[in-house]
């Protein structure tokens, strides 16, 4: 069979250039603007996150597949047609290959921007909330491909823990199974995803982006299995989701989603705009809130790993 001559993965001049010089750079993901936000805020925001990466010294690298292309980072009309597109697949690790041979367009969720990043030699990347074990795992075994991917690829998410919507005590002990690496960001617990924390203790804690690249360092001169590092980084306290609110509305999503018999891929975006919903849309300003602590977080991390060579 005849091979192509194009690359697998194409990364923008920049980000190319970038990595060609060790300079710092941040994986970002598009699902957040072509499914996360209404239009035409997505766009701002998904500008604001390249902006803010840039204001720490890094080269935001955000991540699709444009026409079947995986592409780690993106030119402005690259940006609009992402946040544009009305019928924007969501995909995740195991659908690239069918996107790439059958020439479609979408949006990358964590598992296929970590692995699109890791494969261009992007090193961190910066996201909301993790997928991980769904509530009920004894029943049907739901499980985020998220958690597979990060076991399998070297990377740094910089993120706000898992979606609050899952089983965070399940998915902490499927990460350590899985060897992947998690330390919370001047906290002694795992963040909440919408919440400062999810009251679960972690063994790990950092106190600065310096010690998250040096840890990244370690395991580069360690060597062994590739797996991710989680840098869980808690939203402020006082950009949080109330916590009350939070529990209320969470218990109303899960016991109508019980009713109606949703499941499966289902759940979780159903529960989410439950949330966005039955908050009035404060869960999504407390998602915004910590996406945009993670881009600056993750910028100054892989500043600090870029200055190590």
């Amino acid at each position: 069979m005849p091979m192509s001559a194009e690359p697998a993965v194409r990364l923008s001049a920049e980000v190319a250039a970038a990595i060609d010089r060790g300079a710092p750079v941040v994986a970002l993901e598009s699902t957040i603007i072509s499914h996360g936000l209404p239009r035409p805020r997505n766009l701002s925001v998904a500008r604001e996150l390249e902006e803010i990466v840039r204001a720490e010294g890094a080269v935001p690298a955000t991540t699709a597949v444009l026409d079947g292309v995986p592409r780690v980072g993106l030119s402005e009309a690259e940006l609009e047609h992402v946040a544009a597109e009305p019928g924007m697949r969501k995909l995740g690790r195991r659908d690239l290959p069918l996107a790439v041979a059958l020439r479609v367009s979408g949006a990358t969720t964590v598992s296929a921007t970590a692995f699109l990043a890791a494969r261009a030699g992007v090193r961190v990347f910066a996201t909301g909330g993790l997928g991980g074990v769904h509530r009920g795992w004894t029943e049907d075994q739901d499980e985020s491909a998220d958690l597979d991917t990060l076991s399998r690829t070297a990377i740094t998410v910089v993120c706000a823990g898992v979606k609050s919507i899952l089983d965070v005590p399940a998915t902490l002990q499927r990460m350590e199974t899985r060897g992947i690496t998690v330390v919370a960001y001047r906290s002694d617990t795992f963040p909440g995803f919408y919440l400062n924390s999810s009251g679960v203790p972690v063994d790990w804690r950092i106190e600065s982006p310096g010690e998250a690249a040096a840890i990244m360092a370690a395991g580069d001169a360690l060597g062994g299995d590739d797996a991710a590092l989680i840098v869980a980084n808690p939203v402020p306290v006082a950009e949080q989701l109330d916590p009350v609110l939070h529990d209320r509305v969470l218990a109303e999503a899960l016991a109508e989603a019980g009713k109606a018999g949703i499941s499966g891929q289902a759940i979780t975006p159903f529960l989410l705009q439950y949330l966005v919903n039955g908050t009035e849309g404060a869960s999504l300003e407390a998602n915004l809130a910590a996406v945009r602590g993670n881009a600056r977080l993750a910028a100054r991390i892989a500043a600090a790993y870029a200055a190590k060579d």
